[in-house]
This record gives structure tokens, sequence and C-alpha cells, in this order.
């Protein structure tokens, strides 16, 4: 749990300490990181990739002093990628040099091949080390847990459920007190329901105009309030434009941070045409906008962020 020094008493506590470190959390998101903290249960956070799920894993890491521990999933990630495996280089020197003194003749064969399973040969991946005990609790990311493949989400169902992992060899390694655990997922694919009982969900959206503006102004300060209106705006318009991929908050900030290293004060077609690759990062997006229209799409930015 954290800190005794840092107040996550309640959702309005929880939101303020998230905003001390930019991260600006609507109630729904912070009510869910509240129980997830209080109940010490996984949290899924579902959404469009840039909304601020992994962010908030590695906030979470700064506000309560653990160490963040990621694993990034992929296709074909197994336990041994994930959870643990053997030094087999050290084991093999072992063999050899039980060999070399005659220690193996001794033992014997079955004597030997149980100390090739002791702890000192284990690898410690990211869901083992996530277990082990530390000055504050960890906070464990399975980041993108949709690209994993089912018998991978079946391996965490005993972590997630237990904070524990079983491993033949040696028995059962449980955590002595739960780490944080945020897993994220873009939707490319359903996770199982049996992952999703055992986790709290939130589906995080895209943030309202308003939200995205405050987001723009804390972790891009030295762009102008007028600036970041309209690339708020026009970050909203394109949202609605059925892009391949729509620009999530992420792209907001870089396209703000981007716009402010230029000079840019206020949104013409020249600077968005030329400043497009930070929010649309595909090339059928970017000639949608160009094509669609840019200058209604500036003016309604213009206008939108005037509030008129």
């Amino acid at each position: 749990m954290p800190s005794t020094a840092l107040d996550l008493s309640s959702v309005e506590a929880v939101s303020r300490a998230l905003g001390t470190h930019n991260y600006l959390a609507d109630e729904g998101l912070a009510t869910s990181v509240f129980l997830a903290l209080t109940l010490q249960r996984p949290l899924l956070l579902e959404g469009e990739a840039g909304v601020g799920k992994t962010e908030l894993a590695k906030v979470l890491s700064a506000l309560t002093g653990g160490q963040l521990i990621r694993l990034q999933c992929y296709e074909g990630i197994d336990a041994t990628q994930a959870v643990y495996d053997w030094d087999y280089s050290r084991q093999l020197l072992h063999l050899r040099a039980a060999e070399a003194s005659g220690e193996a003749a001794n033992r014997g064969a079955d004597a030997l091949e149980n100390e090739l399973y002791q702890e000192r040969f284990l690898l410690r991946r990211a869901v083992l080390r996530a277990l082990e005990p530390a000055p504050a609790p960890p906070v464990l990311l399975i980041d993108e847990i949709d690209r994993a493949d089912d018998e991978f989400e079946a391996y965490l169902l005993e972590v997630l459920s237990d904070f524990q992992v079983t491993i033949p060899e040696l028995g059962t390694f449980k955590a002595p007190t739960p780490p944080i655990v945020i897993l994220t997922s873009n939707r490319t694919r359903d996770v199982h329901d049996a992952l999703k009982r055992r986790c709290l969900y939130h589906w995080i959206e895209h943030p309202t105009f308003d939200r995205e503006v405050a987001i723009v102004r804390l972790r891009v300060p030295q762009v102008a309030i007028s600036l970041a209106r309209q690339v708020a705006a026009a970050t909203e318009a394109m949202r609605g434009m059925q892009l391949y991929k729509p620009p999530g908050v992420a792209e907001t900030i870089d396209w703000a941070t981007a716009l402010g290293s230029l000079g840019v004060a206020n949104l013409d077609e020249d600077s968005v045409r030329s400043t497009l690759g930070a929010v649309l990062k595909y090339r059928e997006d970017q000639e949608r906008v160009e094509t669609s229209g840019m200058t209604d799409l500036i003016k309604a930015a213009v206008q939108r962020a005037l509030g008129t």
C-alpha cells in the first residue's frame, strides 16, 4: 500500500495526488485507482492508444515510491520471458565443476540434478521480481495484455488472484505485500473473462475539450493558452474524421510541443501541414485531413477554442 506520508484515503485525495504529478484524472478514473489501492486489486485499463494508460502506472510509481516494473507484452510471450527462467549457463558450469572435482561421481546423478534447481540458479523476470519484498510495494505494469496469447493470460491468473507464482521445482513464491498491478489493453482483441474477473476495470475515454486543454497546459507550460486551446480543438475535430488511428492525448501534447518549438502562435494551413507528423502517424490519415478541407478544420478549431 502507499506510504503513510501520502494521503490516498479518498477519491479526492487520489485525484489531487495524481495532479501533483501532472496527471489529470476524471472522477471515474480516480475512483478506480482509489479502489485498486484500497482493495489491493489489479486494475485493467482499456482505451484507445495514447489516452494515458501506461502513464498512470508511471505516476503511481512516482507517488508511492515503489519501483516500476514494466512487462511489455507481445505475441508469443511466455513464462520464461515474463515470470522466471533457469540460468542454463550457470547450471552447466556447476555440472562441469562437479565433474572436474570428482563430486559428480561421489554424490550421484540424482543429487547433482536436484542441485541445479536451487534459487541461486533462478532468473527472476518481471512478474516474479514484483512479488519480492521491497520497502514500498512495486508497481507492476503489464502493458498491452491484448497482444499476448490466451495461454499467457491463463498463466497470469494465479498472479492476479493470489499475488503468487508456483515454480514446480521450488514451490510457491507469494508476495508479502501485494504489488500495485496495472494492466493495459488497446483492445486489439478482447481479453478473457477469467482475467477480467480478477481485476477492477476502467475504460479511459479521450478527455473532454477543457480537460485536454488543462493537460496540455500542465505538460507543455511554455505554450500559450490560446494555442493550447486551438491544438486541443483541432485534435478533437480530427477524432471525428474516421481516421485509421485517431490521435490520443500523447499526440496532442507532442503537437503542441512541436508548434511551440517552431514559435507558432496561431494555427494556419502552413503550420498544420508541416507538423501533421507530430499528431497523425499514418500517411492515409494525413491525406484525409489535407483533402477534407484544411481551412475548414482550422476555422472550426479556432471557433471552438474561442468558444464561439
